[in-house]
């Protein structure tokens, strides 16, 4: 997996992303979610960051902290097959997705 310092990356686009999965599906959500993010950082050159966390404050929440190296390289990753996998299993795994949040790094 490549080390990149996202934390260098001023001007960078970031992406955060928040669901509640349904109970007792947590273990293969995440199994699914881990397999996005790896492909993400190891196959996308404008993948910086894809952190996968639970949120402690809402039971069953998952958050996605991601940095691209601009919007096109996340519209690039949009079309991925690793996020298209992702995307078909969130009907039978997602009792709530919250709206995707886009920054830009200063």
């Amino acid at each position: 997996m490549k080390k990149i310092n996202a934390a260098n990356s001023p001007g960078a686009f970031v992406v955060i992303a928040e669901f509640v999965v349904k109970e007792g599906l947590m273990d293969t959500f995440l199994t699914h979610a881990f397999d996005d993010a790896r492909h993400s950082v190891d196959e996308e050159p404008g993948c910086l960051q894809f952190d996968v966390l639970r949120t402690p404050e809402v039971a069953n929440g998952v958050l996605f902290y991601e940095v691209y190296s601009s919007k096109e390289a996340f519209d690039d990753h949009l079309a991925t097959p690793h996020v298209a996998r992702f995307r078909a299993i969130l009907p039978d795994h997602l009792e709530a997705e919250r709206p995707v949040r886009m920054l830009a790094r200063l």
